[in-house]
C-alpha cells in the first residue's frame, strides 16, 4: 500500500464525520449519531497513522506496520519519539477509542444540549456534547493536515 491511499481512506472518513456533525448531527441530535461520528474519527486517525508508519517503511525506518491499533500506536511513538504532534494524536486515537467502548448514559437526546456521558475503565467520566464532538472533529482535520503535509515533504 501506498503512503497516499491510505490518506485517501483518511479523507473519506473525514468528509463522512463532516457530514454527520453538519446534518445528522444538527437534524437528529441524538447520541447514536455522535458514536458514530467518534467511530469515524478513530478511523480517520488510524488511517492518517497507517500513512506515517507506510512512509517510515517506505524511508527504512521500520520493517512491520502493526494491525493492533494499541501496538500501532506503540510503534509510532518509538519512531517518532521527537514529534509532540504525533504523540498527542495517539495518545487522543486511544482515548476515542476507550470512549467508544465505555458505557454511556444518554440525556437530552433530541435537543440542541444531546450529551453522550462516557463513564471510562478507570473511573473517569467525559461528556460529549456537539460542541466538544466539533472540537474533536476539528482536531482531527488539524492531524489529517499534518500528515498530508509532512507526505508532501517527503514527496518533494
Amino acid at each position: 500500500m501506498h503512503p497516499t491511499e491510505s490518506l485517501q481512506l483518511a479523507l473519506q472518513e473525514l468528509k463522512r464525520a463532516d457530514h454527520s456533525i453538519a446534518v445528522s448531527l444538527k437534524y437528529t441530535r441524538t447520541v447514536d449519531v455522535i458514536k458514530s461520528i467518534i467511530d469515524r474519527l478513530i478511523n480517520t486517525i488510524s488511517f492518517c497513522l497507517d500513512t506515517l508508519l507506510v512512509q517510515a517503511k517506505l524511508q527504512k525506518k521500520t520493517v512491520e506496520i502493526p494491525e493492533l491499533a494499541r501496538l500501532k500506536v506503540e510503534h509510532i511513538k518509538t519512531i517518532f519519539p521527537e514529534d509532540r504532534t504525533v504523540r498527542d494524536f495517539c495518545d487522543f486515537f486511544l482515548l476515542l477509542r476507550q470512549i467508544t467502548k465505555a458505557k454511556f448514559d444518554r440525556t437530552q437526546e433530541y435537543r440542541r444540549h444531546v450529551t453522550m456521558t462516557a463513564h471510562l475503565d478507570n473511573g473517569q467520566t467525559i461528556e460529549i456534547t456537539i460542541d466538544i464532538i466539533s472540537e474533536y472533529f476539528e482536531r482531527t482535520k488539524e492531524f489529517f493536515s499534518y500528515v498530508s503535509r509532512s507526505l508532501q515533504t517527503e514527496v518533494e
